[in-house]
């Protein structure tokens, strides 16, 4: 009976909530929360949802965490609605949103990828939510609109449809991935598979999505204001030359602008740390609760 009591116990603590979050109309965000205790909110790339975070989710809740997965607009399994405003600025104010009606303040956030650049633009436009900053591998990006992006829509969004179907997507995907990792073993094509679900759900709005992320326009540049964000921000740098990797000039704004900042390079990874070395991102969050308390 005490078994018994204890293994409902730990499916009662570690069960999944998953809400859509209204945010604005035809306008909703995925949140996926764990656990109970001080709030972390990890942010996600374009790809992967929560699932890309599921090695690290269940240890930070079995260490006591409220972990919450928050995918902006157009990412995983939020919605993708055409004709919304998908820049990075407008995602921030969205994800903003999103943890007020949770009721989350003061929370330790990890992001990964262009994760990052929307949780360095809301520790600058709402210090009260952000406690630190765990960035892996994801820099002060100044727009959502990035070359690949504007290359593959440069016909428009009706070419990308017609040649596109949920196999291609995975395989583009995957692509990617492997190209901006270290070790690769992770890689399989049942994670693909994963990380691709929620757009391949409704893949005619991703498609319409990522065409209005290649067209985003900034209204208020990140670097001129970088100098505000007074959370601690520890950066976690993949060593191996990658693609998609943080560039010199970024390193060197967040060193310059940022008044409690730090770096740490991973060795052998690449982009996804929290899938090669997901280790060094527990030990990171550990160290940056730690300073934040």
């Amino acid at each position: 009976m005490l078994l018994l009591s204890l293994l409902l116990l730990a499916g009662s603590v570690d069960s999944a909530v998953v809400r859509d979050i209204k945010v604005a109309d035809g306008e909703t965000l995925r949140t996926t929360s764990r656990g109970t205790g001080q709030p972390i909110v990890l942010v996600p790339g374009i790809f992967g949802g929560a699932f890309g975070y599921r090695k690290i989710s269940g240890p930070l809740v079995s260490t006591g965490y409220r972990v919450i997965v928050v995918e902006p607009l157009g990412y995983g399994s939020s919605s993708h609605p055409k004709d919304a405003d998908y820049s990075f600025g407008a995602q921030t104010g969205r994800v903003a949103r999103t943890l007020d009606q949770m009721g989350i303040k003061r929370a330790l956030f990890v992001a990964q990828s262009s994760g990052a650049a929307i949780a360095f633009r809301l520790a600058i436009q709402r210090p009260d939510l952000v406690r630190g900053l765990v960035s892996i591998d994801g820099g002060p990006a100044e727009s959502a609109a990035t070359p690949g992006m504007k290359n593959a829509f440069k016909f428009g969004g009706g070419l990308v449809k017609f040649a596109m179907d949920e196999s291609k997507l995975r395989h583009d995907v995957r692509r990617e991935i492997v190209k901006n990792s270290g070790d690769t073993a992770w890689v399989t094509e049942a994670v693909i598979r994963n990380y691709t679900a929620g757009q391949s759900t409704d893949l005619n709005g991703s498609i319409d999505a990522f065409h209005q992320m290649s067209k985003a326009k900034e209204s208020v540049s990140l670097s001129e204001r970088l100098n505000l964000c007074a959370a601690p921000v520890l950066l976690l740098l993949g060593s191996v030359e990658h693609p998609a990797e943080v560039t010199d000039e970024q390193q060197e704004l967040l060193q310059k602008k940022l008044p409690h900042f730090s770096a740490e390079k991973v060795q052998g990874a690449g982009q996804y740390i929290q899938e090669e070395q997901p280790n060094v991102v527990l030990a990171a969050i550990t160290r940056l609760a730690k300073e934040t308390k």
